[in-house]
């Protein structure tokens, strides 16, 4: 029989879409996607202690905004786990929040997938790393990425994952906007503007994957690219000021990040980087502006204590 003992704290990355191309939608719902992920260096931390029953705290920018039920991503990875195992899932799931909620920056998978390891580790399982990117593609389409971390290229629905090279490090910057974007609203706006012209099946720019595998920001800049973007700007049209302010200040080029609507900015420097972050806060157009740089490692304990 397996005891709890301890704490686990797991530290996991966002991520940033460079390109997201949409295929149509499928008779499932889901759309086939080519999702060229690159995790920066914005984190959740999850730290998972023994409790009486499974509950979960949340602290940290717009934690208000967490769900602190069973429909958090946390807790159905928790309980995902413990099921498999056949574990009475009593667990202290606390998240400290730093990724940008509801931003296209997959901050609830990451949530999910660090409770995953997080849980595991205090159980102390041993789940192989396919067992839990299994469990992983079950909670959702980017979970698996945010285990795995680095870049990666996503496939079916996002969830198919091959590892990429990256050559060098890239310099971005975040612009958080005042409000989320719910990623099925933005997927239904895609479907209405797709709706009659003929949509290509999604495939990775080679372009885009050398650019990364040299590590050339000015390359990949070039190919930076989403099919979501339409969709959210029709959503939300204040972003184009945001992205506009972002271009202006000197970024290499800026997107949406992933459904939106946080906006990614690539810069040449960290320095670029902190004077961009600083043009973008103080053209209004934003609610904060963070620089962060990639790729990033995935999620990973950083702390596990006994009793």
């Amino acid at each position: 029989m397996r005891t709890e003992q301890g704490r686990v704290r797991v530290r996991v990355p966002a991520k940033v879409n460079v390109q997201l191309a949409v295929g149509a939608a499928r008779p499932d719902g889901f759309h086939d996607l080519a999702n060229v992920f690159l995790a920066v260096g914005l984190h959740d931390e999850i730290t998972v202690t023994p409790a009486d029953e499974l509950r979960i705290t949340c602290a940290g920018p717009d934690a208000g905004q967490v769900p602190l039920d069973r429909t958090n991503l946390a807790a159905r990875a928790a309980l995902a786990l413990a099921q498999r195992h056949g574990i009475d899932p009593r667990v202290h799931l606390h998240i400290d929040k730093d990724i940008p909620v509801a931003g296209g920056m997959a901050g609830g998978s990451a949530d999910g997938a660090g409770a995953l390891l997080a849980c595991d580790a205090l159980w102390s399982l041993g789940s192989t790393r396919e067992e839990l990117l299994a469990l992983c593609a079950e909670l959702g389409s980017d979970v698996p990425f945010s285990l795995i971390g680095g870049a990666a290229l996503g496939t079916g629905r996002g969830e198919l994952l091959t590892p990429l090279d990256v050559g060098g490090d890239f310099h971005w910057v975040f612009a958080v906007a005042d409000a989320g974007l719910s990623t099925p609203t933005v997927f239904r706006e895609f479907d209405r503007l797709t709706a009659h012209t003929d949509v290509p099946p999604p495939a990775a720019d080679p372009a885009l994957l050398d650019a990364l595998r040299t590590g050339d920001a000015t390359a990949l800049a070039a190919t930076l690219g989403n099919d979501l973007q339409p969709a959210a700007l029709a959503l939300r049209p204040a972003l184009s000021a945001t992205l506009a302010a972002g271009t202006a200040a000197g970024a290499l080029a800026a997107l949406v990040s992933g459904s939106g609507p946080t906006t990614a900015f690539l810069v040449k420097t960290a320095d670029d980087a902190e004077r961009v972050a600083r043009t973008l806060l103080a053209s209004g157009t934003c609610r904060t502006a963070r620089a962060a740089t990639s790729p990033a490692a995935g999620a990973t304990v950083v702390e596990r204590t006994a009793p």
